[in-house]
C-alpha cells in the first residue's frame, strides 16, 4: 500500500460521506458536497502525479483509480439526477454514464484480446473529463432554479457531446477488432 493508493482508495470512502452530506436538510450541504466532489477529483490528479513522479504505479492502482473515478462520477450523476428531477439534466447525465459502462466493457475486452492499447486515453477524453467535473461541481454547489445551476446544466451538455467524441474515437480504434473480416469471405 502506497500513498497513490491510499488517495484512490480515499476517493471510495468519500462517496457515502459525499451522499450524506447532499442529503443534509441543511442550507450549506449544496456547497459542502461540491467541495467533496471536488477534493475527490483532486486526488483523482494527485493519486496519477503521484504515482508517475515517486514511480509508485502498481497494478492495483492501475484497476482502482478509474474504478474510484467512474464510482464518484455515477453516484455524483444519479444524486443530482434525483435532486433536479427534469430531463435537461437526465439526458446529458444519461448519456455520460452509458459511455462509461460501454467504454469500460470495451477496455476490458480489448484487454482480453491483448489490444488494449488500442483504446488509450485520448485528449478529448481529458478535456471531456475536465469539463463533466466542471460542471458536475457547479451542480452541487448551487440549488436548481439558480443561473449558475444552468450555466453548470450547459458545461453538462458540452461534456456529454465530448462524451460522445470520445466514444466514438474508441469505437473507431477497436473497430477492426470489434468486426473483423473473415478470412477469405467478405466483411
Amino acid at each position: 500500500m502506497n500513498l497513490p493508493n491510499i488517495l484512490t482508495m480515499s476517493r471510495i470512502v468519500m462517496i457515502p460521506v459525499f451522499v450524506a452530506v447532499f442529503y443534509l436538510p441543511m442550507q450549506w450541504s449544496y456547497l459542502v458536497s461540491a467541495l467533496i466532489f471536488a477534493l475527490a477529483g483532486l486526488t483523482d490528479w494527485l493519486d496519477g502525479y503521484l504515482a508517475r513522479r515517486l514511480n509508485q504505479s502498481t497494478p492495483f492502482g492501475a484497476f482502482l483509480d478509474p474504478v474510484a473515478d467512474k464510482l464518484m462520477v455515477a453516484v455524483a450523476l444519479a444524486v443530482l439526477i434525483e435532486e433536479y428531477s427534469a430531463v435537461l439534466l437526465t439526458i446529458p447525465a444519461t448519456v455520460i454514464i452509458g459511455r462509461e459502462i460501454v467504454i469500460s466493457a470495451l477496455r476490458e475486452w480489448m484487454a482480453e484480446i491483448g489490444s488494449r492499447a488500442s483504446v488509450a486515453v485520448s485528449y478529448i477524453g481529458k478535456i471531456k473529463t475536465t469539463a463533466q467535473m466542471a460542471a458536475i461541481v457547479g451542480l452541487l454547489a448551487f440549488p436548481p432554479g439558480n443561473v449558475w445551476a444552468y450555466v453548470a446544466i450547459g458545461l453538462l451538455y458540452i461534456a456529454a457531446a465530448l462524451t460522445l467524441w470520445s466514444m466514438f474515437l474508441y469505437l473507431r480504434a477497436a473497430w477492426g477488432d470489434l468486426f473483423p473480416k473473415a478470412e477469405g469471405g467478405h466483411s
